[in-house]
């Protein structure tokens, strides 16, 4: 599994002959450049312009399958399931949904724009994820204090952080004790990869 950062909540998941993206930037976004590559399955967490950008994860007649909103979605040997909760991100407070995929024998937790610490209880109640992509940047979304710890309370092996300017990752990275890291273009892990490790955190440039 690879993966990559592509701007605000915009990740980049492969394996093999499949790309997910999550959070894919729209045209109409005035923060982020929009999404510009072919994807399988996209999974929208918010509908806003910053994350809901179907379109732009589509490639020539090729439109990926839409993943938007809470329930549970089988597709190219992925499941997924999608749990509302709260945002406040641009502003006022909208359905936030938060994505519990395995794909390419690993689990991942997407927060994409969670603006609360409290989490469903079928969230809490899964097995420790070995990825978890938490957005960081206060602004309706959780602050680097709120999002260290609940990434501590989910046990999560790696932790991927989102949504962050300079300062906001600063901050986040101090909170983890991890300020000497230094961000890497992308992450290549298998299951093996993440045996033994907890909360580690990997900082993908965008």
């Amino acid at each position: 599994m690879i993966l990559t950062h592509h701007e605000g909540a915009c990740v980049r998941i492969s394996a093999g002959d499949t790309t997910l993206v999550l959070g894919p930037v729209s045209k109409q976004s005035k923060n982020f450049k929009p999404t510009n590559f072919g994807a399988d399955v996209a999974f929208v967490p918010l509908n806003h312009p910053d994350m809901n950008g179907i379109e732009e994860a589509g490639r020539g007649e090729k439109i990926p399958f839409a993943v938007m909103g809470p329930g549970e979605y089988e597709v190219k040997e992925i499941t997924v399931a999608g749990f509302p909760t709260t945002s406040k991100y641009g502003g006022s407070e909208k359905i936030n949904t938060v994505y519990s995929l395995h794909f390419d024998g690993l689990s991942v937790l997407y927060l994409g724009a969670l603006g609360s610490t409290e989490l469903p209880a079928d969230v809490l109640e899964m097995d420790s994820p070995d990825i978890l992509i938490i957005p960081v940047g206060g602004n309706g979304v959780l602050s680097p204090a709120e999002a260290q710890k609940l990434s501590v309370k989910l046990e999560a092996k790696i932790i991927i952080p989102i949504l962050y300017d300079d300062k906001t990752l600063k901050q986040f990275l101090k909170e983890s004790g991890e300020e000497k890291i230094a961000p890497v273009e992308k992450l290549t892990v298998k299951p093996r990869d993440v045996i033994g490790k907890e909360n580690e955190v990997v900082v993908l440039s965008s």
